[in-house]
């Protein structure tokens, strides 16, 4: 009987889920378009803290926990990166860093931990440019790894990501990320084949690594 009661008493407990430490309240900060920061390109560095300081304090009085920065929304960064070229969003031409010169992810990064936030970076790791990503520079991945790009009829460039390059650099900037930065979290949006509209509906462009798949003895549609 008293082996039955200890038995009936641990099973209850055991069937008791694991309380959660904390729950996971966060926002995006999307860069691409200069949709919620920096507000466009070009801005002083004053007025891009300025900015970012007060979206940190509105999450922070509205409770939430976390932040998930774009850092990387076509090939570019908002960091400094000896990978890929400082973002057209921030300074308005493609290549070229804040002056006077700051890290703006290091800048988000120190901001949201000293009000308790964690810092997640997201990167979109096969747009190589956006339609509304200004001019193509020489900068751009599309000019300096042409190799690895596809063009989409609706003005995007794309990476292939059947191509081992196209890993192999993604993979560069998010360890490069990881390595240097006292982030809390990594995040990959669009890490698939583009939507069909990009391209008029039109298949992706990836004959080159189908037929080295084909050729490998790849079976599928």
């Amino acid at each position: 009987y008293g082996i039955g009661v200890v038995l009936l008493v641990a099973q209850s407990l055991f069937a008791q889920p694991p309380a959660a430490l904390r729950e996971f309240r966060a926002a995006w900060v999307a860069t691409v378009a200069n949709i919620n920061w920096p507000s466009k390109p070009g801005l002083t560095v004053a007025q891009q803290q300025a900015e970012a300081i007060a979206l940190l304090d509105f999450l922070k009085e509205n409770r939430f926990n976390a932040v998930i920065f774009q850092a990387r929304p076509q090939c570019d960064a908002l960091y400094k990166s000896e990978l890929e070229p400082w973002s057209y969003y921030l300074t308005g031409e493609q290549g070229k860093a804040p002056e006077p010169l700051y890290d703006p992810l290091d800048f988000w990064v120190n901001e949201a931990h000293q009000r308790g936030l964690e810092l997640h970076v997201w990167l979109n790791p096969y747009r190589a440019h956006h339609k509304d990503g200004g001019p193509v520079s020489d900068k751009s991945i599309v000019k300096t790894k042409p190799e690895l790009v596809r063009y989409l009829k609706e003005g995007y460039w794309w990476l292939d990501p059947a191509d081992t390059g196209t890993q192999n650099h993604s993979y560069a900037v998010a360890m490069d990320l990881v390595q240097r930065y006292d982030i809390d979290g990594l995040h990959f949006d669009d890490y698939f084949y583009p939507y069909p509209s990009y391209n008029l509906n039109e298949d992706f462009p990836d004959e080159k690594t189908w037929q080295a798949y084909q050729q490998s003895g790849g079976t599928l549609s």
